[in-house]
């Protein structure tokens, strides 16, 4: 065979090599660099490395929210946008967008973490057909910041204390609990809290013990509730025009490698907790955060009747509203899933 015909042979089988051999390259936009262990010790190691963690032949570039300059209440936008292939949502600040993401995290349903992963198992799947339809982008999985307690400048000995007082919150759900209490909820991008609690701008701020110790609101704070009303849903989600570009055998082991990667952040979540509470608190032993000395208030059982009656009474109520507004089978399906785990 001459030299001629090889070279030809090998050129028509350069020009018929299919497109999943390229390498897939993927924009990733993930949680603020400033918000704590879960974005710097588990999220960002594994999109830098996820050609390694999934098997997928692709190159990353991975850039925390408040880098990009992008407000993180448009993570979903940027989806749909495809400005971004996967971003790394933060549940409470995309909820005006689709209302069905708070749905998974109404105050005073997931006091515990047993009780956010089955309530957000439930409801998951409804919130993923919504994002697809409403923002060409598929819903991965999602996974706790951890508890959402309550930071004080002024020193409180319970919910009773917050009347009268402005009090950070990261969604409608907690504004309006705030609001049945007599305190106004104030609305405020994360990394603005500590800033305005040292200024006296907003009295008290409602974030996880973790990422609070990251930020250094126990410098601005005397006191801290630990009081679960929350657990902070984020998740990661791909647009649907990036997903459908990939092989079936690297959606799946991309899906894997995510389910994998929610799963140990449920868990460090809670190992996060604990330990980020007695760094707050001056207690040892403190391994993984900065020591301080905010004083732990005492949890009254009246409060947490309070925050138990919350979702039948305040959250679900105003929630189901307008999210039946956006899609009015909303609440059916919310009551068919995690209702029924609530026998409501």
């Amino acid at each position: 065979m001459s030299k001629h015909i090889l070279m030809v042979i090998g050129l028509v089988a350069a020009s018929v090599v299919p497109a999943s051999a390229e390498t897939l390259s993927l924009k990733v936009m993930g949680q603020p660099a400033g918000s704590g262990l879960i974005a710097n010790n588990k999220e960002k190691p594994f999109f830098e490395n996820l050609a390694a963690n999934t098997g997928i032949d692709v190159a990353v570039a991975y850039s925390p929210v408040d880098v990009t300059g992008i407000p993180d209440s448009d993570g979903l936008r940027v989806l749909k946008s495809g400005l971004f292939d996967i971003v790394s949502i933060r549940g409470p600040q995309v909820s005006r967008d689709e209302p069905s993401v708070l749905g998974l995290d109404l105050v005073g349903l997931n006091t515990t973490f047993a009780a956010g992963r089955k309530n957000t198992d439930a409801f998951k799947n409804y919130v993923d057909g919504r994002i697809q339809e409403q923002f060409n982008a598929k819903l991965l999985g999602v996974w706790p910041a951890g508890p959402q307690v309550i930071f004080c400048k002024p020193e409180i000995t319970g919910l009773d204390d917050l009347k009268g007082l402005k009090v950070r919150v990261g969604d409608q759900s907690a504004a309006n609990f705030i609001a049945g209490l007599g305190a106004t909820g104030v609305p405020m991008p994360f990394g603005e809290v500590q800033q305005s609690l040292s200024r006296g701008v907003v009295d008290c701020a409602i974030t996880g013990p973790a990422s609070a110790n990251a930020a250094g609101w126990p410098e601005a704070t005397t006191t801290v509730l630990p009081l679960a009303l929350q657990l902070a849903i984020n998740g990661y989600a791909i647009n649907l025009d990036t997903w459908k570009k990939m092989t079936a055998d690297d959606q799946s082991k991309l899906e894997g490698a995510v389910a994998a990667l929610v799963d140990e952040i449920w868990a460090y979540s809670e190992e996060l907790y604990d330990d980020s509470m007695r760094c707050n608190t001056g207690v040892e032993p403190c391994e993984q955060g900065k020591p301080y000395s905010l004083k732990e208030v005492p949890v009254l059982d009246s409060d947490i009747a309070v925050v138990a009656k919350a979702v039948g009474e305040k959250s679900l109520p105003v929630w189901a509203e307008q999210c039946n507004a956006m899609s009015p089978n909303c609440e059916a399906e919310w009551r068919a899933t995690i209702g029924k785990n609530l026998g409501l």
